[in-house]
């Protein structure tokens, strides 16, 4: 159920069933030479969607830009300061509680986001205990999840790809969008096959020290059948983790 496809009555009549809303954040960057800049969007809201579906939940808009900025080098990159990434994830949370919702479940698809997001989280939290007794709204509560570091997605992700799904423009992540998107398959010649490694800061040392986009990965293995098995999974893990947080006092 997908919260900017219903109507406010509709909405209203949800939260006497629920108090929980699933918002899929990601990020537009590149993806190397052959995945979408939208990636880590797409995968992000790809899940969610799924997990709205698996357990009745409703399904926020996507966050579909978010900190990035060490991906500047490359055309199409999009990004957010931290400051305004949280102050936009700060006053979506506000605004939904606003309204009773009050557990905010963010599906993430963008390692460079989690510092930045559990940053705004913290900022809620002050809001919410800085207001008049400190006690008003005392059942929000926010949690981060990354779709791709359960248990279930990095034992498939090691059998599938092994030591090339590497940490950006990953296999998986792009298996996961030609699953869900096949017309935007994209074929490139990569060298060498598994990207190198190292540490990342500006954008200018990042494309100094990764070329193509890659680090310490070889999207040319991915496929869309590999990301029809990485959804399932992903789906089924985060669903369970969605219902743990839905029943936490």
């Amino acid at each position: 159920m997908l919260l900017h496809h219903c109507t406010w009555p509709e909405v209203e009549a949800h939260l006497k069933r629920s108090t929980g809303i699933i918002v899929p954040i990601g990020s537009t960057e590149q993806h190397g030479p052959n995945g979408l800049l939208g990636t880590d969007a797409l995968c992000a809201e790809v899940v969610a969607r799924g997990v709205g579906e698996a357990v009745d939940a409703l399904v926020a808009p996507c966050v579909a830009v978010g900190m990035a900025q060490h991906h500047l080098g490359f055309p199409g990159t999009m990004t957010l300061r931290p400051a305004t990434l949280i102050a936009v994830v700060r006053d979506m949370v506000l605004s939904l509680a606003r309204h009773g919702f009050e557990r905010f479940y963010f599906v993430n698809g963008h390692g460079g986001n989690i510092a930045t997001v559990t940053a705004a989280f913290s900022e809620v939290y002050a809001d919410l205990s800085l207001a008049r007794d400190g006690r008003a709204q005392r059942g929000v509560r926010c949690r981060l999840k990354n779709w791709w570091d359960g248990p279930a997605i990095k034992a498939l992700s090691g059998e599938l790809f092994g030591a090339a799904e590497g940490s950006h423009a990953t296999p998986s992540e792009v298996s996961l969008t030609q699953f869900a998107f096949p017309e935007t398959i994209k074929r490139a010649a990569m060298t060498p096959d598994i990207a190198p490694k190292g540490p990342i800061y500006d954008a200018l040392d990042y494309r100094r020290r990764f070329a193509d986009g890659r680090i310490g990965s070889n999207p040319a293995l991915a496929s869309p059948e590999a990301g029809k098995r990485l959804y399932e999974a992903a789906v089924a893990e985060v669903a369970e983790d969605y219902r743990q947080f839905l029943a936490e006092d």
